[in-house]
């Protein structure tokens, strides 16, 4: 049953360091229904600091009163649990733009199954929340997948294995630029992959610097390091491999759409969410014949309208 009107509870905010706790006067609005696991969505309390645009909280959580708690732990139980995700100030946490993707990948659950994948991969693995919320998603119908995780973070690699640890779940953990190293290894044998890339433009400079700062600065439109990552995953995806990205609109997706197209990948967006900072798109592409016998000076015109529309569609599905 929804709750209305102003509800006054106690927030528990969680630092691996310290506790500490304050009132707040929040408003949950009415429900018409019980939500299912899938639509239930962390609360986060914004905490300001001097980054950039992108995902700034480590996602401080809110525990309310009266919350659907079975529900909350139905879901939670098959995704990675944000208090057991390991931290450090270099490594970029669980925010918005995480949740999104762990929830696309949840949303694909039952195909991704089906799709039987024997090697899954994640680039720019941070914290580690998104491939543990993977194999836990995963383990229980397909024990015998091989996972990989790379950051050009040392410190991240870390922290992913550590998160890793703490679900009693492991991949292969590997530091190095998008998948430099690995590329003649894993050509053609990744079956999923997915990518939350630095994507907030920024100057130019600012792509690549050490430290936290790398999670996030994407240069010109955001795009500078997500060009460089579109090329690797095409030479790492199997046949039937798919690939989920995280974007903006402000990445201009429909282009990144185009791109992939004339490799030969077809794309669907399979999350939208809009944030006070930024609107995500989470887009999934995989290999697809009809894509490589389309003509490929098709004007990019028509297809950035069509993909405007596809956009608008799923965007009006979500607020019914």
């Amino acid at each position: 049953m929804g709750l209305k009107g102003p509800l006054h509870g106690l927030i528990i905010l969680y630092n691996p360091t310290f506790f500490f706790f304050c009132t707040l006067s929040c408003f949950i609005p009415p429900s018409p229904s019980p939500s299912p696991p899938c639509s239930v969505k962390s609360t986060l309390l914004e905490v300001s600091q001097d980054y950039p645009k992108r995902r700034f909280t480590k996602s401080s959580i809110l525990y309310a009163f009266n919350l659907q708690w079975t529900v909350m732990s139905e879901m939670t139980s098959r995704t990675a649990d944000v208090m057991r995700v390991s931290s450090h100030c270099e490594v970029y946490e669980p925010c918005d733009d995480s949740f999104a993707l762990v929830d696309a990948l949840l949303a694909d659950q039952t195909n991704l199954i089906n799709h039987d994948p024997k090697v899954c991969m994640e680039i720019g693995c941070g914290s580690g929340y998104v491939i543990t919320s993977l194999i836990l998603l995963l383990k229980e119908k397909l024990p015998n997948v091989h996972y990989l995780a790379t950051d050009t973070n040392q410190i991240a690699a870390r922290v992913t294995n550590e998160t890793l640890q703490a679900h009693g779940v492991s991949a292969e953990v590997v530091c190095t630029d998008i998948a430099s190293c690995l590329e003649e290894r894993l050509a053609g044998l990744v079956d999923v992959m997915v990518v939350n890339p630095p994507y907030v433009p920024t100057p130019e400079y600012e792509v690549g610097m050490e430290g936290i700062a790398s999670a996030w600065a994407g240069g010109e439109n955001g795009r500078s390091v997500i060009d460089r990552v579109l090329p690797v995953v095409d030479r790492l995806l199997s046949e039937k491999g798919w690939f989920y990205l995280v974007t903006l609109t402000s990445n201009y997706p429909s282009e990144i759409c185009l791109g992939m197209r004339k490799r030969g990948y077809a794309s669907r967006i399979v999350v939208q969410r809009s944030t006070e900072e930024e609107n995500l798109i989470i887009l999934k592409f995989w290999r697809d014949k009809d894509e490589e016998s389309v003509d490929k000076e098709t004007s990019s015109e028509s297809f950035v309208k069509q993909f405007s529309r596809s956009l608008s569609s799923f965007m009006e599905k979500q607020w019914r």
